[in-house]
């Protein structure tokens, strides 16, 4: 067992020596670049002094296939041109945005919302209390063209509803009683989309989407940039703005850059303004020489999903070993440079309120116990490769993975977790899959992974009901990726949901999250974070505190200093 072990760790070192070659040669091309920029960093802008035109040029990782949507990468740029009816503050309070008020009925199950009077969508369109209700019900419909896949797993259950009762007036109608329907409201995924354009189907709105936000989309050049264009007529901004009227730029050209070491140096060089994802090499120089803007986003981290529903890990004990038979501290902090913190808690990041940190290192690397719990499980034969072997079959566990939810650096992790988990008779394959074919379900099968590498964001643990809402009647949960099961379970989180006293419903939230560790359907690793490194010249760019922390440029503004 030890020499199993001291051989894993030689591979791993062996490893890590060749990605140390490749961060030496990866810096030196990053400083390199820097000789033909400044450093320095940000200043307070002067208050009353804002200095307005001028175009954002932004460099983001990845490109969607539509500009809306329920990826995260489609919530980054829907930010930018759409307005939400609610906003959450940096401190969790539901503010306003398109409401300028609300009611709540004392059964729970009745919202009513005042909306800000004079404001259109860019096509014209007037944005009153109707036009928000047939977003809403849209959402919620069977209608492909209109419904939200955000949306619609958080409120199916509960929406009864959306009606103008007045112009000006939204009474939205549960069900029952559902308390994170504003935390739901304030995503940018449900920014409110003018219903005039929406008929022009989804095709054409993915390419060309119409909202009232500060800025207009004006064209997408596929593979290459989305430019937007300031909205003149903008009079809608949140509480969570910095001021109101129009953006001060007159633009922003968002370049989409996947290699995250030309993005990084398009910073360094002034080819861009502002970049998304600073990467792990280059996260101690650009905080040394660039304003760095972060967010830890809360919901779910970025885990490992196991598949319960069929050997190996429907048996708790092996999916248990599976954890205690990698240091998923070791390879997050040699993969990501220290750049990204570890995340043992499985059922919850570390941003959410509900978070227990006494979680945050849950199965701690111990080959020992690994091996007793295999031994337990009836895993005691070995075949000549080392892999353990029961009733004939190899323990055998295929890693599905696409860079749609894993950053460059992170498969550096996998690959460590592939060789530790050896030591204890585990053969890990890894299935690389590009997020075009990802999305489409290629290696999500139900017999084609047996773990699964995904996050879902949120403010909180509201995202249980996404994650571990069990199949009904004939319907299966398709963001369940474990086909973790539990009728107890789901009755605490349903019970969370309907309770609006904060300390009582945390106190649910947290008895989940207590059985979900305990029951390992899910594996901790890190988080998502969100990273911005600006230039010092570019002024109160914000991230915003919805769900994802999305970029928001609508303050943003140049001084005169380079």
């Amino acid at each position: 067992m030890s020499v199993s072990n001291s051989q894993s760790s030689r591979r791993f070192t062996r490893q890590s020596n060749h990605r140390g070659r490749k961060v030496v040669a990866s810096l030196f091309v990053l400083q390199s670049l820097s000789q033909f920029a400044p450093s320095g960093h940000a200043q307070e802008a002067s208050a009353g002094n804002v200095k307005r035109g001028g175009v954002i040029r932004y460099g983001h990782f990845q490109e969607p296939a539509c500009l809306f949507g329920g990826w995260v990468q489609q919530w980054y740029l829907q930010r930018q041109y759409s307005d939400s009816l609610v906003a959450r503050s940096e401190n969790g309070k539901i503010v306003p945005w398109l409401a300028e008020s609300w009611t709540i009925s004392d059964d729970k199950k009745v919202y009513t919302f005042e909306i800000k009077p004079n404001v259109k969508f860019t096509d014209g369109t007037a944005l009153d209390a109707q036009a928000i209700a047939d977003n809403i019900n849209g959402w919620l419909s069977n209608d492909p063209d209109l419904r939200n896949p955000t949306a619609a797993p958080y409120l199916s259950d509960s929406f009864e509803s959306a009606r103008a009762i007045a112009p000006l007036r939204l009474q939205v109608t549960l069900k029952v009683p559902f308390q994170p329907l504003l935390n739901v409201f304030a995503q940018s995924s449900q920014g409110i989309l003018s219903p005039s354009a929406l008929k022009r189907g989804l095709a054409v709105n993915c390419e060309n989407p119409v909202g009232s936000g500060p800025f207009i989309v004006d064209k997408w050049r596929h593979g290459r940039e989305v430019t937007f264009r300031r909205n003149p007529d903008y009079n809608s901004a949140p509480a969570t703005a910095k001021h109101q009227g129009p953006a001060y730029v007159d633009g922003i050209s968002w370049k989409f850059l996947p290699d995250q070491t030309v993005r990084y140096g398009s910073l360094i060089t002034g080819e861009t303004d502002a970049i998304y994802d600073i990467p792990a090499i280059a996260w101690k120089d650009a905080n040394s020489r660039f304003p760095v803007l972060r967010h830890l986003t809360g919901g779910t981290p970025l885990r490992l999903a196991l598949y319960t529903a069929r050997p190996p890990f429907d048996d708790v004990l092996v999916r248990k070993a599976f954890a205690y038979s990698t240091d998923r501290k070791a390879a997050v902090d040699t993969s990501f440079l220290g750049s990204l913190p570890f995340e043992g808690n499985g059922a919850l990041s570390q941003s959410s309120p509900e978070y227990l940190r006494e979680l945050g290192h849950s199965y701690a690397y111990d080959i020992r116990k690994a091996n007793q719990l295999l031994d337990q499980a009836g895993w005691t034969e070995r075949n000549p490769n080392g892999v353990r072997v029961k009733n004939g079959n190899p323990l055998i566990v295929r890693i599905s993975y696409s860079n749609a939810f894993l950053k460059p650096d992170g498969e550096q992790a996998l690959q460590a977790i592939q060789q530790q988990a050896r030591a204890a008779g585990f053969d890990v394959r890894l299935q690389p899959t590009n997020p075009a074919d990802f999305f489409a379900g290629k290696n999500l099968g139900p017999d084609d992974y047996e773990v699964v590498l995904l996050y879902w964001v949120a403010p909180g643990a509201e995202i249980f009901r996404i994650s571990w809402k069990p199949d009904q009647n004939g319907e299966s949960n398709r963001f369940n990726p474990s086909r973790y099961q539990d009728l107890t379970l789901w009755d605490v989180i349903q019970k969370a949901e309907q309770d609006f006293n904060g300390a009582e419903r945390t106190a649910l939230y947290q008895q989940a999250e207590r059985k979900i560790v305990d029951d390992a359907p899910v594996i901790g690793l890190t988080v998502l974070d969100v990273t911005l490194a600006t230039k010092p010249n570019l002024k109160d760019v914000w991230l915003d505190r919805g769900s994802v922390g999305e970029p928001v440029f609508y303050d943003a503004h140049f001084d005169d200093k380079k």
